[in-house]
């Protein structure tokens, strides 16, 4: 191609003659009146400070202030500025330690405002006809498998999964031929976020067995990326999980980014979540009930308040939804920590594992059948409950 259309051509300068141009500019400038006003910077975003108005009883009301910026001088009057004032919005007292890298109110308001932000809701089934749940519940079976094979994180695995609901959720009539495409490829952004050495993209086309090669995961890849609006931060169940189980176990003289929970509980609880994620009605409630109810289980309200701030009101649906798929794992033998030849042994934890979640979820689901709701106070709730004689088991068809 010729580049002669992009040629610039240079004349000679005459040096007098830019002299002389610029001697009429100051001259004309010194003529101009004074009383001009004088350029103003362009408008800078606004900012905004939240009052801290927590309470030791409790919570209290947000209040946000507009907040002068820091180039310009302290106000004399700051009456100027204005208070937005949401009366229906209650903040919990941040139940995160103090952090020397950080304001633990400024790290719980960011965590609370994504709960917000990253929508996802069920009822996307609706939108696609030729979708069923138990669909979504093999493609995600098939995921953790994935996830395993590799050692990706569980945080990874969850990704992914929010991905793909949140991404269903802006499409209709999807044809169920393509799901196992887009959740490969929400795996493969997730893994491009959250691990340091992510596979390639030709190894997740392998493991789809021919039925997607590269091309289409690149392709697919984009079209995720502009349905979510790029926004792929979100805080997963297993995020909740462990600032939870963290703040559980936090001593005052410990780094906070270090774990100190137990990863035989923990892994117990990660169980739980990954069987109760598998059933679309996981969708009903936000992910840090989700997280916070899968904590009740393996502990006792009074802990599950201090950790989350969270009310019975606001976990007791989800406690009780919860309940058949925790009766179904108490019968198999606890989870154990899985060795991983390139993964050390205090990260072993955070690695995604898989079980037969299927047939664990057929089980929970015929429980679910004939769990009727729970409305006793948490004090009266037998916090670890025994599983039904066999006498009350549904028979298996």
């Amino acid at each position: 191609m010729s580049r002669r259309s992009g040629r610039l051509t240079l004349q000679a300068r005459d040096e007098n003659a830019q002299e002389q141009s610029t001697a009429v500019t100051l001259r004309k400038r010194k003529s101009e009146p004074s009383n001009k006003k004088k350029l103003q910077p362009a408008a800078k975003k606004q900012s905004y400070e939240i009052q801290n108005c927590w309470s030791e009883e409790g919570s209290s009301p947000c209040i946000l202030i507009e907040t002068p910026h820091k180039e310009m001088e302290e106000p004399a009057d700051r009456s100027a500025f204005k208070q937005y004032r949401f009366q229906n919005l209650f903040i919990n007292p941040s139940p995160i330690p103090c952090l020397s890298w950080a304001s633990s109110d400024d790290v719980w308001i960011k965590m609370l405002n994504k709960e917000l932000k990253y929508v996802h809701d069920k009822s996307y089934l609706e939108q696609h006809p030729k979708m069923q749940p138990k669909m979504r519940a093999i493609l995600l079976d098939w995921l953790f498998e994935v996830s395993e094979v590799y050692c990706l994180h569980r945080q990874t695995a969850y990704l992914a999964q929010d991905f793909f609901d949140r991404f269903m959720l802006t499409q209709a009539d999807v044809n169920k031929e393509y799901l196992q495409l887009i959740g490969i490829t929400a795996l493969f952004i997730a893994s491009k976020i959250e691990e340091i050495y992510p596979p390639k993209v030709h190894e997740f086309a392998y493991v789809t067995d021919g039925a997607c090669d590269m091309w289409d995961i690149q392709r697919t890849e984009l079209i995720v990326l502009k349905a979510l609006d790029w926004k792929l931060c979100p805080e997963t169940p297993i995020t909740w999980l462990k600032l939870y189980s963290q703040v559980e176990a936090q001593k005052s003289d410990e780094n906070f980014l270090v774990p100190q929970f137990s990863q035989d509980t923990y892994i117990q609880m990660t169980q739980l979540l990954d069987l109760c994620l598998m059933d679309i009605s996981s969708l009903d409630f936000s992910y840090s009930i989700l997280a916070a109810a899968a904590f009740y289980h393996f502990s006792d309200f009074s802990v599950v308040h201090k950790v989350s701030g969270l009310s019975w009101d606001n976990v007791r649906p989800c406690v009780s939804w919860m309940r058949p798929f925790m009766d179904t794992l108490r019968e198999l033998p606890k989870a154990e920590l899985k060795t991983f030849t390139k993964v050390k042994s205090d990260d072993r934890h955070n690695i995604q594992t898989h079980v037969d979640y299927l047939d664990l979820l057929k089980d929970a689901q015929e429980r679910q059948i004939d769990t009727t709701d729970c409305h006793q106070s948490p004090v009266s709730i037998d916090l670890l409950l025994t599983p039904p004689s066999s006498t009350e088991k549904p028979t298996n068809p």
